[in-house]
């Protein structure tokens, strides 16, 4: 079969749009809710229990999450969650329109946005290679698309129209959010069905999250694809806590050169999600990966020695660029090789570490910025994101993806009933390398 020049299917390209609206209306709200907040306070405190809500449904839910959309079907989830985030909305704008908003609701808005956020993504994940039968050369072209698109439109397009939509009201860019996510709704509605994994029998809720987590840390190859996001996001939080202080007192930079620093990431990302296919193609997904993770590294070595504004814009293009690249083979491969009726517990345990450990790494970033200088946590993160590299190097290698791959390939096809057994066995093929 030369997956490499089959075309994407029809029903992608709608899914592609849903989602690439849903992040325009992202985009949209994560400018806008901060800013809400901060027209009823400027307690810090409660600015972040808003900002902090949005993530308390992974960390609360993540696993028990993935194991409801490996029960549920994956279509209806997606677009049933759209559906009521919609509708959600029209309570805050509402209430924006009759001057009755508060902490609290918006507080309470941003957790039930995370949690129809957390349903949405992994029943996502969990539907594409279905819908792309399991293809790994297929897998990487979607979500470069996919990861393009989100990257463009939450990253450059939303948050400047989150806030050019709030000078027109309270209400408006709330409105302009749930118009998204109905369109959204709308386009995913009209995806071909897929047929629902065949359930795990007599076991309960819990059984099969623990299950789902369990298949993450019993498989080297699955668990070293976990631990990057997860290392990485204690570092890349490091970072970010001080990075505006960083720009401020270091390279003499005020708001708008600020604002140029994080276009010159979001530009990487972009860059890098184009060219994971062909990087994964030319060196193997394994050795990729490694790379990936390096250059991120020494990225950041180069943000914290930067002598210029300049310097420090290529630095963090290139680290954006990495990361864009592993957030494309990272999940692709994945999808490839977790059996179907795990997809959902897998994604949803990965997407949990990698939560979790984001307050350790903001934590960390002011602890250093305050006990030593704010040049500190920079080189601390590139040293972890380096380490990081070098412990899971072994355990994503070309020869373990391969394994993986082949165990995890249909004997019939991408509908044969026996496809899910020896993806089964990738595990322990793994361990014995």
């Amino acid at each position: 079969m030369t997956s490499a020049v089959r075309k994407l299917p029809t029903g992608f390209g709608r899914l592609w749009t849903a989602q690439t609206v849903s992040s325009f209306g992202d985009g949209v709200s994560h400018a806008a809710l901060p800013l809400l907040a901060l027209t009823l306070t400027r307690d810090p405190m409660a600015l972040a229990v808003v900002t902090a809500a949005g993530t308390l449904p992974w960390l609360i839910f993540g696993v028990l999450g993935g194991a409801l959309v490996d029960r549920w079907d994956r279509r209806r989830t997606m677009w049933v969650m759209d559906a009521a985030r919609a509708a959600l909305l029209a309570i805050p704008a509402a209430a924006a329109a009759l001057d009755a908003l508060s902490i609290p609701l918006l507080a309470a808005v941003a957790f039930l946005l995370g949690l129809g956020g957390l349903f949405f993504d992994t029943a996502a994940t969990a539907y594409l290679p279905d819908l792309l039968g399991r293809d790994p050369a297929l897998l990487e072209r979607a979500n470069s698309r996919l990861r393009g698109a989100q990257t463009a439109m939450s990253g450059f397009a939303g948050p400047p129209a989150g806030s050019a939509l709030l000078a027109l009201g309270r209400a408006v860019p709330l409105l302009a959010d749930a118009v998204s996510f109905l369109l959204s709704a709308l386009l995913v509605r009209s995806l071909p069905a897929m047929p629902r994994p065949v359930p795990e029998s007599r076991e309960s809720l819990l059984q099969q999250a623990r299950a789902g987590a369990s298949y993450v840390f019993r498989d080297r190859l699955l668990l070293g694809l976990a631990l990057r996001p997860a290392v990485g996001n204690i570092a890349f939080l490091a970072v970010e806590t001080v990075l505006a202080l960083f720009a401020h007192d270091r390279l003499g930079i005020g708001t708008y050169g600020f604002g140029l620093l994080l276009t010159a990431e979001a530009t990487g990302g972009l860059l890098g999600a184009a060219i994971a296919s062909r990087l994964g193609r030319r060196l193997g997904t394994g050795t990729a990966l490694t790379c990936t993770a390096a250059v991120e590294g020494l990225a950041i070595a180069g943000l914290a020695a930067a002598p210029n504004p300049y310097v420090a814009g290529l630095a963090l293009a290139v680290c954006g660029a990495g990361m864009g690249a592993t957030m494309v083979l990272g999940p692709s491969l994945r999808q490839a090789i977790v059996p179907a009726r795990l997809m959902g517990r897998v994604a949803s345990t990965s997407r949990m570490l990698a939560m979790c450990a984001a307050p350790v790494g903001a934590f960390l970033g002011g602890w250093l910025a305050t006990a030593y200088d704010v040049r500190t946590p920079l080189y601390a993160a590139a040293v972890l994101l380096l380490s990081m590299t070098a412990v899971t190097a072994s355990m994503t290698t070309n020869r373990r993806v391969e394994a993986a791959l082949r165990a995890a390939a249909p004997a019939g096809g991408p509908d044969h009933p026996a496809s899910e057994e020896p993806a089964r066995e990738s595990a322990p093929a793994g361990r014995d390398e």
